[in-house]
């Protein structure tokens, strides 16, 4: 049995995902507070916010696989927030770091045990995890240290024969996205791409796949944005 477990695949990139990677012959398990719409993907509800998140979800996952052949783990979850480096309350960035750093951690550790050579980890990033901009402060600062996460995995597991790498989508047509951009403006939003445009899901999702079954891409970042305009 070749496994995908993936997070936050309830919609946008990770459902995206989800159904390659079913057309492919993996068996995915998404994480995530909402089940995904793939019928052909197990959703176990997870909270990744929470410190505690592993006690509710550990025996269920691992019994599911366990017995894997190749596992392949998929940190696509996020939690973004609009703050400010000078304004944000502690706890706040406590939050943000939990479900964009600590958890990803915590599932490495728990699942490392069950990965066979040809296995993977792989990061969404952000085209945030290697620049800044006003108003993103936590969203930037776990998207950053996701970086480390992923370089430092790539260290970590050397001689094991599973492999890591990092995939940063530019402006992604999403669920995310629309929430916290005005329709009216998605448009101007794509202009800052070279091919005027938005990227699609699918197009991520075909990008995380080929990382995640290329071991020669391990360590990288790479970034799926379409070529940003730089002003």
């Amino acid at each position: 049995m070749k496994s995908v477990v993936i997070t936050g695949a309830s919609s946008g990139i990770g459902l995206a995902t989800t159904h390659k990677l079913i057309d492919l012959g993996y068996t995915v398990t998404n994480l995530s507070r909402r089940p995904c719409p793939n019928p052909a993907v197990h959703s176990i509800k997870c909270d990744l916010s929470s410190p505690d998140f592993w006690a509710d979800i550990g025996d269920q996952l691992l019994e599911r696989v366990g017995e894997s052949e190749t596992l392949h783990l998929i940190h696509n979850a996020a939690q973004y927030r609009n703050d400010s480096a000078v304004f944000i309350e502690a706890q706040n960035l406590t939050s943000v770091l939990q479900t964009n750093v600590v958890a990803p951690t915590t599932l490495n550790r728990h699942l490392f045990q069950t990965m066979n050579p040809g296995s993977s980890i792989i990061v969404v990033g952000s085209t945030l995890s290697e620049k800044a901009v006003a108003g993103t402060f936590s969203y930037v600062t776990s998207k950053h240290a996701q970086v480390g996460l992923m370089r430092a995995l790539c260290q970590d597991l050397v001689g094991t024969g599973v492999h890591t790498a990092m995939i940063c989508p530019g402006f992604t047509d999403t669920e995310m996205l629309r929430s916290h951009v005005p329709e009216e403006e998605l448009k101007s939003v794509g202009g800052r791409q070279a091919f005027d445009r938005l990227v699609d899901p699918e197009e991520v999702a075909e990008t995380i796949i080929f990382a995640m079954r290329n071991p020669v891409i391990n360590g990288a970042v790479i970034h799926a944005n379409l070529g940003q305009v730089e002003t």
